[in-house]
């Protein structure tokens, strides 16, 4: 009996080489789950803690330390901005793995010496030159979007993103029952330092990148040049922008959450946890929501997710504005996580699903560019809102922004369409 062939390849065969790509393509994406769990765990677990430092740092009044706030949770994310491009296009030539090393080195020599800032302006010099070095995340998504099957991208970056999500779950309450145990505010930043450091081994040993650099012609296209192929391609314009809108609209509350719970609690002794539960709760929710979201987004359609999770960010945001309990303020931002989870792996989903794989370090280095833009420019204008109109106002400028991206989906993203042989 003559056996089936597959492309010129015994049908045994091929079934064999596909069950072990499918392996190999599980086995980094699980692995990166992984590092991106350590990695942002250790880097959230600053984020309740850094408003509670700035009196440590000269920051006395109550305006300067909304103000404050504000910058220092914008400013990395600012300056990452525009070195994200750079870096995204030496992933296209050098390999992701190489990012992933480089960029968990950096972040955990510039935390440490956070620890040691003896005012607020040295603190400001860490967290800017941290920027320079950054782009963890879009190198990891970058490494899992060219290993994944083109039909399982939202479904792995889900997956990603729960990774990342996790740690911003776990990491703000180790913070803050951290802080609170030490009776420090900066011992936390040293625990963090180390274990990111110990990440680098992780990365060094456990991901497994099949990198095959492109020929030379393909990597001559300048960084301009990419940015204005981006501009040139509606759709992925239209994405730019939605991922710009989507992290402005989640960071503009991040750092007055600390602020707000004090407010509602007053100061008590165990501030800082309380303030790290504020922050995690919203981390469980994606991690519920977002690897559902991003499975949905290969069968329903990307934009449909998009919708979704927009609308019901927006109308879970409005009433943190008039809470007055802090258990239903948490239970608000556990509502708001829900929908939050899936915003950024569905869009950078229908991203790879519209770029070509030896292209998608340098387009996610470019998107990265948006979400940092969105990460940076949203703590600013909430801690400037928050210092000239009050804390609640924040919440209100939260869901205009979300309500507009809202709007921008429905009228300028189309839905992806398989393109048929």
């Amino acid at each position: 009996m003559r056996g089936r062939y597959r492309d010129g390849i015994p049908e045994s065969d091929a079934a064999a080489a596909d069950s072990a790509d499918a392996a190999q393509w599980r086995r980094v994406l699980w692995v990166m789950v992984g590092i991106q769990f350590i990695m942002t765990g250790a880097f959230s677990v600053l984020s309740p803690i850094m408003p509670l430092l700035l009196p440590e740092l000269g920051v006395e009044t109550a305006s300067g330390v909304n103000l404050w706030a504000g910058i220092l949770n914008g400013v990395t994310s600012f300056v990452a901005a525009f070195a994200s491009p750079v870096w995204g296009r030496i992933a296209d030539r050098r390999g992701r793995k190489l990012m992933l090393l480089r960029s968990s080195l950096a972040i955990g020599l510039f935390t440490a010496l956070m620890g040691v800032a003896a005012n607020v302006w040295q603190f400001f010099a860490c967290r800017a030159l941290m920027g320079v070095f950054a782009g963890f995340s879009s190198a990891a998504i970058a490494l899992v979007a060219s290993q994944v099957p083109e039909g399982r991208l939202g479904y792995a970056l889900g997956w990603l993103s729960t990774g990342q999500l996790v740690g911003s779950l776990v990491g703000p309450m180790i913070g803050g029952v951290l802080a609170d145990l030490t009776g420090s505010y900066r011992i936390p930043f040293y625990c963090t330092s180390a274990t990111i450091l110990l990440s680098v081994g992780l990365v060094w040993f456990a991901v497994d990148e099949r990198f095959v650099a492109p020929p030379k012609a393909r990597t001559r296209r300048s960084i301009l040049g990419s940015l204005i192929a981006v501009a040139t391609a509606p759709t992925l314009l239209a994405l730019l922008f939605v991922l710009l809108m989507a992290q402005f609209g989640v960071r503009t509350v991040q750092p007055i959450v600390t602020l707000y719970v004090q407010e509602l609690v007053g100061p008590r002794p165990d501030l800082a946890t309380l303030s790290g539960i504020a922050f995690s709760v919203t981390g469980l929710a994606n991690v519920i929501a977002a690897p559902f979201l991003g499975n949905r987004s290969d069968r329903i359609g990307y934009r449909r997710v998009l919708l979704i999770c927009l609308f019901g960010a927006t109308v879970t945001t409005l009433p943190q504005a008039f809470t007055e309990n802090y258990w239903l303020f948490t239970a608000q931002r556990f509502g708001v996580g829900l929908f939050i989870g899936g915003l950024l792996p569905t869009a950078n989903a229908l991203v790879g699903r519209l770029v070509p794989r030896a292209e998608r370090g340098a387009i996610y280095g470019i998107t990265a560019s948006a979400t940092f833009l969105g990460n940076s420019l949203g703590p600013l204008t909430g801690g400037a809102v928050a210092a000239a109109f009050g804390l609640r106002w924040v919440f209100l400028v939260t869901a205009a922004v979300l309500l507009a991206n809202l709007l921008w989906v429905y009228f300028r993203v189309p839905e992806y369409a398989e393109q048929q042989n």
